[in-house]
């Protein structure tokens, strides 16, 4: 299934606090950048992000994006500050 790009709007609102963020449609998806680094995507209208030392403490669960691919995290923090601090952790920015 092939994420709307209504979840996207809402999930790039939801990124407006982290400066440098692109985004690139890919196969039906959207795979998430921040200063040319991938952090994340839109996978199925969830936002998922890279595991990274540091996340533990924002209590996210594994979710795999798609068949034969490694879990990542899956983003149910809707605070735009917070969602920030997660990129800023995963790009050690």
């Amino acid at each position: 299934m092939a994420s709307s790009s209504e979840y996207l709007t809402y999930v790039l609102e939801l990124l407006r606090e982290v400066n440098g963020i692109t985004y690139k449609k890919m196969m039906g998806e959207y795979i998430l950048y921040k200063d040319e680094k991938i952090f994340g995507g839109v996978y199925d209208n969830r936002f998922l992000v890279k595991k990274a030392v540091g996340l533990e403490k924002y209590h996210m669960k594994e979710q795999v994006p798609y068949p034969t691919a490694k879990a990542m995290l899956l983003v149910d923090i809707e605070d735009p500050e917070v969602i920030d601090e997660i990129v800023k952790i995963i790009v050690k920015k």
